[in-house]
């Protein structure tokens, strides 16, 4: 079961908040810090998805991806496997949000999904890879590690 399942108006300006914020973040502290708070985030915030993880038990993330790509009417699929789960994004909902706002996308923008992912695999038997496959889409991996 989801720890966080908005329901109601979806307000999408939050992706231009976090966009000015990413690039504020490395602009005065730099890309560790950008990265210890999305750490942060994957192992406290997301906890609930973090932990079963740990406990081999990949469900709450992929109902995690499913509800919010499908809330904010984004063009994936999400294939699953028994030891692998693969997003692919063909247009990212963020980015394409930000493209809508007129915001240019920070050049360290997809930090964030890359950095969450791996704080929320760390420690687990999953891992996780994610590869930018042109302008607001990507391909990204969840798989278990074999000798673990």
């Amino acid at each position: 079961m989801l720890r966080y399942h908005e329901t109601g108006e979806l307000a999408k300006d939050f992706h231009g908040t976090l966009n000015t914020t990413i690039d504020y973040i490395i602009k005065n502290y730099g890309q560790d810090t950008l990265k210890k708070i999305f750490d942060n985030m994957g192992q406290k915030v997301y906890k609930s998805i973090h932990t079963k993880l740990l406990n081999d038990d990949p469900s709450e993330l992929i109902e995690h991806i499913a509800y919010f790509f499908n809330r904010e009417g984004a063009d994936f699929d999400l294939n699953i496997k028994t030891n692998e789960i693969i997003l692919t994004v063909r247009q990212c909902p963020a980015i394409a949000a930000l493209n809508k706002m007129g915001f240019p996308v920070s050049p360290h923008f997809c930090l964030s999904t890359i950095y969450l992912n791996n704080a929320i695999c760390e420690g687990t038997q999953w891992k996780t890879e994610t590869t930018k496959t042109g302008k607001g889409s990507c391909i990204q991996r969840f798989y278990k590690e074999a000798n673990k």
